[in-house]
């Protein structure tokens, strides 16, 4: 500090500083008071400070009050000419004495840090506090440097304040760090403690195994010690055995050798060849024998070689008939290639053909919705004595007109023979017992008279939608007509549950018109089954579902754009005809446009008789054609006629072709189905059981049509000629 050269400026004798008294200690709240109330304190106490620290009242400049003295710039403490005049300075101490001022500011700071330092509870915030204060002074004293001290000391404090807030701010962590430091801990130990466990159960399991390795070990050793004992007991059969073979051969050249001599004596002893030295017959014997023996094994040799050789005369032969055989498969080749391309062509006429006839019969279909049918009038023939007039049906000219409106005349024989039927069962007291035979339903089954209870034709609708409601809200385990008396039974009591049963029977069996009356009158006899029903009761419920995802208002309303979509999306394998059929009934016209709003909801109301709206019954028309198409496709891919009998694999097969989509429980419910089988009971595709099942083609294709069959996914398309 001696040697440092700085220009500071005098300051007028208002700025007195006055030591604070040794007993005084530094209030902790001042660190948190604002900055008004510290200014207001450090001006008192400034203004209670005497002026001694000051030479005359004024602040001495030092070091630039000593007179000779030159200032040095520009150079670094480390320099030569630094340290020269360091030594200057200290050898002339006289001349750079501390100003009484600062002397007094560092006796201030000293006692303030010491009275600090004696205190229990300092800290390191208070220790700034005296620093604090000798700064203010400061920058109350030097007016000139005022702003610029004020802010270095603001700027520091706003880093001071930010840092303690950050600090604040980690507490929390850090606590927080420190429990999640012990829950770490903690999960480690008890893994350490699983882990540990776990070792020792798995040093027991290979303790374990190693006993079980020793002990397979043990009779691997036993079953070699056996096995070796076989084999030595093994050489020594077979080298007795050969032993024994050796001398069975000994024997047999004995047995031969004593033969021949007996030959050779018998020779010797005939009178013929009295005059033959037996040595030289023998000997001739002996040569002819070799000679046997060579030949026949030449003979064996030529056998082997020339077993396969064919002769010469039969390789032409052969030769000639090959030559012929290949110039009539050249010309069988040329004229398959000529019949090949008539076939094409033959095909393409088909193919033109069978578009004309497509056209035709659409044409065909036209012409007989848009025209009158001849009447059916063989329906009548029970009842051929009733006129087709007005007084015929009850009600009146009024309700036939309204009963006549917009049916044909096939359909309007239907209903006036439901009117006629109908009155006739009005007239009916009691119905006769149909006895107690195998072919009479079981729940008919009765000997007498049964009362004919006479309900309304809307009751007897509300009774079938009831017997409905009961048979599919929980799963049933008997028979439909078995339900359907147990129904009766529990709704009317035993005693009337046969006239109920007979009522309502001789009423379904007349209104076929009525949707709800037929389709139950067709489950109870066994024409279909009860997934049909079920099937097409899902079918528009999804439907009706799907139309309502698609009123995003939740209005009722759709445009025929969004109804065509959905339709489309609801039933994708409907042809583009089928959703133009559907759209029709629906309401949809050619002449209007698609921006036009529909009533969807409107489509799925039934009247008071259950009689649904054409847009169902279109749907229900639909469902019907498809299964009578598709049965049709299955028929003409068998290739067969209908007394024909068909085998089971044959009919997966056909199935499998038309509809490539099937799954193979699918497939399985359809063929079970034909051929009478439980599911359980069905061979495994490519078993030896599935060609011995037989079925005549008719009986199989009227099972298939009384259950729910429809096409899954859409035929592969024949390859092009």
């Amino acid at each position: 500090m001696a040697c440092q050269q700085s220009r500071y400026h005098s300051f007028s004798s208002a700025s007195r500083l006055q030591p604070r008294p040794s007993g005084v200690t530094i209030d902790e709240s001042f660190l948190t008071e604002d900055k008004s109330t510290q200014n207001r304190k450090l001006l008192q106490k400034r203004r209670t400070l005497t002026g001694q620290f000051s030479m005359g009242g004024h602040l001495s400049p030092w070091p630039t009050y000593t007179s000779g003295q030159t200032i040095l710039q520009n150079r670094k403490p480390c320099s030569d000419d630094y340290q020269k005049r360091v030594g200057n300075c200290q050898q002339h101490p006289f001349r750079t004495a501390k100003p009484r001022y600062l002397e007094e500011l560092e006796n201030y700071l000293r006692k303030e840090l010491l009275l600090l330092d004696l205190g229990t509870d300092s800290t390191q915030e208070l220790r700034l506090q005296p620093y604090r204060e000798i700064f203010e002074f400061f920058i109350e004293d030097f007016k000139t440097y005022k702003p610029l001290l004020s802010s270095i000391k603001n700027a520091y404090e706003g880093m001071l304040a930010h840092q303690r807030e950050k600090i604040r701010a980690l507490e929390p962590l850090k606590a927080k760090l420190v429990t999640v430091n012990e829950d770490c801990n903690e999960r480690i130990l008890a893994m350490k403690a699983e882990e540990k466990h776990e070792i020792s159960l798995l040093k027991k399991e290979k303790m374990n195994l190693l006993k079980i390795i020793d002990k397979k070990n043990e009779e691997k050793i036993s079953l070699q010690s056996e096995v070796t004992k076989l084999r030595k007991n093994l050489a020594e059969e077979y080298l007795h055995y050969l032993s024994e073979r050796d001398a069975r051969k000994i024997l047999i050249a004995d047995l031969n050798e004593l033969r021949y001599q007996r030959e050779d004596i018998s020779l010797a002893q005939s009178p013929g060849i009295w005059g033959e030295d037996p040595v030289k017959l023998t000997l001739a014997l002996k040569m002819t024998r070799q000679d046997l023996t060579r030949t026949q094994m030449e003979l064996n040799t030529m056998k082997a070689n020339f077993g396969d050789v064919v002769p010469r005369r039969d390789f032409e032969m052969q030769e000639k008939t090959n030559k012929d055989l290949q110039e009539q498969l050249d010309t069988l080749r040329a004229s398959y290639e000529e019949v090949r391309k008539e076939h094409e062509i033959l095909m393409q006429l088909h193919m033109s053909t069978l578009k004309e006839r497509d056209q035709f019969f659409s044409e065909l279909q036209e012409i007989q919705r848009t025209s009158t049918p001849r009447p059916d009038w063989t329906k009548c023939k029970d009842s051929s004595s009733l006129s087709p007039h007005a007084d015929v049906v009850a009600g009146g000219p009024e309700r036939w007109q309204m009963l006549a409106e917009g049916k044909n005349s096939d359909q309007l024989v239907d209903v006036l023979l439901e009117e006629i039927g109908s009155g006739l069962l009005r007239e009916k007291d009691f119905f006769p017992g149909l006895g107690y035979g195998e072919a009479i339903p079981a729940f008919l089954r009765f000997d007498g008279l049964v009362e004919n209870k006479k309900p309304s034709k809307k009751d007897v609708v509300n009774l079938l939608k009831d017997a409905w409601k009961e048979r599919l809200a929980e799963e049933q385990k008997e028979t439909f007509p078995d339900f359907f008396f147990n129904f009766l039974e529990h709704r009317f009591g035993p005693s009337d549950a046969m006239a109920w049963a007979y009522t309502i029977f001789e009423n379904i069996k007349i209104f076929h018109s009525n949707e709800v009356m037929s389709q139950f009158y067709a489950v109870l006899m066994g024409k279909w089954s009860e997934n049909v029903y079920v099937t097409q009761k899902e079918t528009v419920a999804q439907l009706l579902k799907e139309m309502t995802n698609a009123d995003s208002q939740n209005e009722g309303l759709l445009t025929m754009e969004q109804f065509n979509t959905v339709l489309k999306s609801t039933f994708p394998l409907k042809t583009e005809e089928q959703i133009q059929e559907l759209m029709e009934a629906g309401g949809w016209h050619p002449s209007s446009s698609n921006a036009d709003l529909l009533n969807y909801r409107s489509l799925f109301m039934e009247d008071e008789e259950g009689q649904s709206e054409p847009f169902v019954q279109k749907l229900w028309e639909q469902y019907m054609d498809e299964k009578d198409e598709y049965l049709q496709q299955l028929k003409q891919e068998l290739g067969m006629e209908l007394h024909e009998e068909v085998t089971l694999p044959k009919l997966r097969g056909a199935l499998m072709t038309i509809d490539p989509s099937l799954d193979k429980q699918t497939v399985n419910t359809y063929v079970s189905q034909a051929f009478q089988l439980p599911e359980s009971e069905m061979p495994e595709e490519g078993d030896e059981k599935e060609e011995g099942m037989v079925e005549i083609l008719q009986t199989a294709l009227e099972r298939l049509q009384v259950i729910d069959i429809r096409r899954v996914g859409p035929r592969e398309p024949e390859p092009a000629s």
